[in-house]
């Protein structure tokens, strides 16, 4: 994922993600460890890309630098209760999945 996740380029980051679900992988992992500033805007793409991966079985995992800048975004708006967050790529590819569940898609 980019360095920055804004409405400048929330588009290609959710074709990026779509393109990634659509291979019919059962884990999908977004490398955000690199990204260091995440508006609304690309919070809400990658609320909109869980919601496509779950409507294909599949998992949206976000890799998330630990106590960055992007951490307490996510925290803050709650998307850590939604998706699983993971400190390193490695450890999102063997962690264990969700416990919880989406809410049922908005739309």
């Amino acid at each position: 994922m980019p360095a920055k996740i804004d409405m400048t380029n929330t588009a290609d980051v959710s074709d990026d993600l779509a393109d990634a679900i659509a291979t019919d992988a059962r884990v999908v992992i977004a490398d955000l460890s690199a990204t260091t500033f995440c508006d609304s805007a690309g919070i809400r793409s990658l609320l909109v890309m869980a919601y496509q991966a779950a409507d294909s079985d599949a998992e949206l995992r976000l890799v998330v630098q630990a106590n960055g800048a992007v951490q307490r975004i996510i925290d803050l708006m709650g998307l850590n209760r939604l998706l699983p967050v993971y400190p390193t790529v490695d450890a999102a590819l063997v962690g264990d999945p969700r416990p919880g569940q989406l809410p049922a898609n908005p739309g």
